[in-house]
């Protein structure tokens, strides 16, 4: 279930209302006339199956009731409701399945936003990577990929390109460039540093390297398992299901690639920056890609389940 809050202007409370007692996926409903300061009016709430948030939403937006008000929409972690209950039963589809776009948009422009935290993620995890490769450890490897932030704005790439969102689009990759060309600079220059102090030396870059090889040698694996964690990563973003994520950050290799490209650069090893620099591309497009993809089939699956929903409201006795 969601729990819906609208602050609506007086003259707009009473067609947010129709909208909402007349669809049957609405199991609560309650109004404050004049609670609202700003904007002046009223205070609605309700309760609504996760499966029906996006019809309601659009038809609350033909209203124009977000220009003037607002549509704030949370989870309901736990319930005991009847009514509750049989809205779900009369709502087609499944609640893990169902994908709340005004939420996955939001979420998108909020992990898009090219701020001092994001900076510090990525810098941080990219010299954690670097340490990680100097030391041959796979368990740093392993922490520099959870620790980087990047897969949001990666995600947020496929959003834009399915709801057609450009100025995410264009947020999106100014994240992702700016992001890692600061991490990658700031590895490279703390590595000329520890080169000056001979805490770092050619051999721990281009010397072998049996535990993290896998990082300046791409292959077809990497693209595939980009595509297959980006995928995951994005239904787990989408549904009410987040567990997958930390799985997803443990795949894909980018911030690890990125760690190489500012050793590499910081001891003029050609082979190590073009193979880490093509590691981090095949990666970030491969993510991208099956990021797109996945987003477009749910949207389309999604369409028709609200096709079907439809077509139950003429039947009512086929909802139950």
């Amino acid at each position: 279930m969601l729990h819906m809050r609208i602050l609506a202007p007086s003259d707009m409370t009473d067609e947010a209302l129709r909208i909402l007692d007349e669809e049957p996926a609405v199991s609560g409903l309650a109004v404050m006339r004049g609670a609202s300061l700003r904007p002046e009016g009223d205070v609605v709430y309700a309760d609504i199956a996760r499966e029906a948030a996006n019809d309601v939403i659009d038809e609350l937006r033909a209203t124009g009731l977000h220009h003037r008000g607002s549509i704030e929409i949370e989870p309901v972690n736990a319930w005991l409701s009847r009514s509750g209950f049989d809205a779900e039963l009369r709502t087609p589809g499944s609640s893990a399945d169902s994908v709340v776009w005004a939420e996955v948009a939001q979420r998108s422009y909020e992990e898009t936003e090219l701020n001092w935290t994001y900076l510090s993620f990525m810098s941080l995890a990219t010299l954690l990577a670097a340490i990680a490769i100097i030391t041959d450890s796979q368990i740093l490897v392993i922490g520099a990929m959870v620790l980087g932030p990047e897969f949001g704005a990666i995600a947020a790439l496929g959003v834009a390109l399915v709801r057609r969102r450009w100025v995410l689009l264009a947020l999106a990759v100014r994240t992702l460039v700016v992001g890692f060309v600061v991490a990658i600079a700031v590895t490279a220059i703390l590595a000329l540093v520890g080169r000056g102090l001979g805490w770092v030396t050619i051999d721990d870059v281009t010397g072998p390297r049996p535990g993290t090889a896998f990082i300046y040698t791409p292959d077809k694996w990497s693209f595939i398992v980009a595509v297959i964690a980006a995928a995951a990563g994005v239904l787990s973003l989408t549904s009410a299901k987040s567990a997958g994520l930390a799985g997803v950050f443990i795949s894909v290799t980018t911030v690890p690639a990125a760690g190489n490209v500012g050793l590499a650069l910081a001891f003029g090893a050609g082979h190590e920056i073009w193979g880490s620099t093509m590691q981090l591309l095949l990666n970030l497009s491969g993510m991208a890609l099956a990021g797109w993809a996945t987003l477009a089939i749910q949207q389309a699956l999604w369409t028709r389940v609200s096709v079907r929903r439809a077509r139950a409201l003429d039947r009512v006795r086929r909802m139950l």
